[in-house]
């Protein structure tokens, strides 16, 4: 069943990894190198089984492939998955195996922090692999990506509503935004520094009376969110929202937010936003600014160049409208458009990626 998956969908390299000592049980999927090395975070999660787990990082792989693409970026798509409650089953020793087990790929895969991984968990890897971003030990490291994150989701609402209304000025605009966490939340300060109303929601009442507070932003239920007037929906919760139940609900002109995979059937519900008048802007390039930032690090990390491309976020959801346009398809299949686009242009020219030099391993005294 693996490898007919594995097949169908492209997928190079799965990699199961267990350390007895620490109790690691982690899955790293490589999904497309043809671009570069892939790259991808590390999610820690409770999963209810090991085959739960392997379809998330399957899939979550696959996503990064076409989200690094069409970003214009030169790296693949790959992830990991570790089964384990980030609250309680963390470790030093934990990141450290894993780390060995990302220093034995030899570069073709670089991991970065995801849900439930952090800057520390980072620096642990780090002790072990080159092979790491996000972490604050190395020198050229970016840090938590978070803010970088936001700034391209601003971007990629700048130029939705450009489409819609015909300026990418988002003053005054009524942005309807789910889940102020960390991302969020430093988007909804740079929406408000811009003149932006600001509806929010959130199942965390701290995070909620922080908005209310500090950006002057209106609280509305957790369902409610679907039901309010306003120029703008920006989830940035889970998964899956924009589905049967909720597009009719919607009153806006326009979707842009960072949840992944919020359509729950990509090619129904984005036809159904379609017909509602109301444009959707892809999620894997609206929340591609983390990746990016990330990315640059590959590079010796330069924050003014990546400030720089994470703003071109505007430019590449322009395109996906404009594909959407030329080819009279939903902007979500103009996304994977983009995106297959760039792979296949260079299918020819570089094959899967090998790192065939030594890591440097001097810096790290070993």
């Amino acid at each position: 069943m693996l490898f007919e998956t594995m097949v169908k969908d492209g997928y190079e390299q799965v990699v199961f990894c267990h350390d007895k000592e620490s109790g690691l049980k982690a899955i790293i999927a490589i999904h497309d190198t043809t671009l570069g090395p892939a790259l991808g975070g590390c999610r820690m999660w409770p999963y209810a089984s090991e085959e739960e787990a392997l379809n998330d990082v399957l899939r979550l792989s696959r996503g990064m492939t076409y989200k690094n693409a069409a970003a214009g970026l030169n790296i693949g798509g790959g992830k990991t998955v570790i089964i384990g409650d980030p609250r309680k089953d963390k470790s030093e020793a934990l990141f450290r195996a894993l780390g060995r087990y990302v220093e034995s790929l030899n570069g073709r895969y670089i991991i970065a922090e995801d849900v439930g991984t952090t800057e520390e968990d980072m620096n642990h890897m780090y002790m072990e692999t080159d092979f790491v971003t996000g972490s604050t030990a190395g020198e050229g490291s970016s840090g938590n990506p978070s803010p970088k994150t936001a700034l391209g989701i601003y971007y990629a609402m700048k130029r939705t509503a450009k489409e819609v209304f015909g300026s990418d000025s988002l003053t005054s605009k009524k942005i309807a935004v789910q889940g102020v966490g960390n991302v969020s939340y430093t988007l909804c300060e740079l929406l408000n520094e811009e003149g932006a109303e600001l509806i929010v929601t959130d199942i965390n009442e701290e995070a909620i009376q922080r908005a209310v507070t500090n950006l002057n932003a209106t609280a509305v239920g957790i369902d409610e969110i679907y039901d309010v007037e306003a120029d703008i929906f920006a989830p940035c919760a889970l998964g899956a929202i924009l589905n049967d139940d909720t597009i009719p609900r919607l009153k806006v002109k326009a979707v842009c937010g960072s949840s992944n995979n919020q359509l729950l059937d990509i090619e129904k519900h984005g036809k159904m936003l379609q017909e509602r008048g109301i444009l959707y802007a892809p999620d894997y390039i609206v929340n591609s600014g983390g990746v990016i930032n990330v990315a640059d690090e590959l590079s010796g990390y330069n924050e003014t160049r990546a400030v720089n491309k994470v703003k071109e976020i505007y430019t590449q959801i322009g395109k996906v409208f404009d594909i959407a346009k030329e080819q009279n398809i939903i902007p979500a299949i103009a996304a994977d458009h983009l995106a297959e686009q760039r792979i296949d242009q260079l299918k020819h020219v570089r094959s899967n990626f090998l790192k065939t030099e030594h890591s440097s391993i001097s810096r790290r005294g070993k």
